[in-house]
């Protein structure tokens, strides 16, 4: 049911920065505005995902050619360097990305800066850290930065910068952390790892985790049980090489998402999923990640997607705060098959199924986000000195 505004209740006018992908990053900014325009505040959402695109051109043309401007043809031509030098050149992807990286975030900041009227909003919310950098801007409005997950590591344990390098990115990223009014990560444990690793002192900590809109209709038992993936396919960080030996092992695991894997991998590759609905198709939700140290304390965006359905979700041991996900089995290459067949008898299987659901309940968008209601109440917006608990 949608909120009604009380009497009492101030209308706040909130700015969402995000950038709309076909994975995670585009399912959060979208939750965050019906929530908080369900409660009554005016909430304006910009897409930056082709900000160095022209959009006076046919639509055809438009997602090629740059837009006018010198600094968006400077964007646009740093993506298409970093397209040209650090995909698949093992050199360039090392020790030239973060070159790359920095201009990007630095050229989009100074391009937000200018297009975006940051003193008529309450609040403004940044979804992704290409485009955080310019909450750091002189402006009226709070600032809250949402990051999806420690950026510098991110991209360190991925094989994209030196070690000399991501401790530059490091300082930067913790800068960003600490120059911003509110600050939250899209796990809790990415927070405290923030804390521990980067030395951040979480005075302004919030917690807004990621959630998920619990299916009316759930999956449904069925043996042998058939495993789903979902989401991207060639990032270092979801092991695709770990995806393609369980698929050796289980056959009957079906991949979604993009890009297209390398074929050697010997994926069963169904492209882009039609729709999240086709979870309900299968018994199982797999999760691969790296073995990094920010993975171990990481999180899968898809974790909840499958919970979300009912599916008992299989996660490599070495991933850590399980507790908090019930619904999750762990594996590991060893036991894999074996775990997959033990939830191949119903009674087990609904067991772990309705621990599944009952989290991804309380991992509804309308529980987690709920501390943006509390940020957004009558009462003055939470000072600097606020503290995450």
């Amino acid at each position: 049911m949608t909120s009604v505004p009380t009497r009492a209740q101030r209308t706040r006018r909130v700015l969402v920065i995000c950038q709309l992908d076909a994975y995670a990053n585009g399912v959060k900014p979208v939750e965050i505005q019906r929530f908080l325009r369900q409660r009554g505040h005016d909430v304006r959402l910009v897409d930056t995902y082709h900000l160095s695109r022209s959009r006076r051109a046919p639509a055809r043309l438009a997602g090629r050619l740059p837009a006018p401007g010198l600094r968006k043809a400077a964007l646009y031509a740093t993506e298409a360097t970093s397209a040209a030098l650090t995909r698949r050149w093992r050199f360039g992807r090392r020790h030239l990305s973060y070159y790359l990286l920095v201009a990007d975030h630095r050229l989009r900041r100074a391009i937000l800066r200018r297009e975006l009227p940051l003193d008529d909003f309450d609040l403004v919310i940044c979804e992704t850290v290409y485009d955080a950098g310019v909450l750091t801007e002189a402006t009226s409005a709070r600032t809250l930065y949402d990051a999806p997950a420690p950026w510098a590591d991110e991209v360190y344990f991925d094989g994209r910068v030196t070690e000399r390098q991501h401790h530059k990115l490091r300082r930067l990223e913790t800068a960003l952390f600490e120059g911003v009014d509110h600050l939250a990560l899209h796990w809790d444990s990415y927070a405290r790892y923030a804390v521990e690793h980067y030395g951040i002192s979480g005075r302004n900590l919030m917690s807004l985790n990621f959630g998920c809109a619990p299916s009316p209709r759930r999956a449904e038992f069925a043996a042998p049980p058939r495993i789903v993936y979902l989401g991207n396919v060639t990032a270092g960080f979801n092991n695709p090489a770990l995806l393609s030996r369980l698929s050796a092992l289980y056959p009957r695991i079906d991949v979604y998402g993009g890009p297209p894997p390398d074929p050697a991998l010997g994926l069963h590759y169904l492209g882009y999923a039609p729709s999240t609905d086709v979870l309900r198709n299968y018994q199982l939700g797999l999760v691969t990640c790296s073995e990094d140290q920010l993975r171990r304390e990481g999180f899968s965006s898809k974790h909840v997607h499958y919970l979300s359905y009912g599916l008992p979700v299989l996660v490599p041991s070495w991933r850590r705060h399980l507790d908090l996900l019930r619904g999750s089995v762990p594996y590991t290459e060893d036991t894999f098959r074996a775990v997959v067949e033990g939830l191949g008898e119903e009674r087990r299987w609904r067991s772990v199924s309705d621990e599944a659901y009952a989290q991804a309940e309380r991992l509804s968008w309308d529980e987690t986000l709920r501390p943006l209601e509390r940020l957004l109440a009558d009462d003055p917006l939470p000072s600097r000195d606020s503290t995450w608990i």
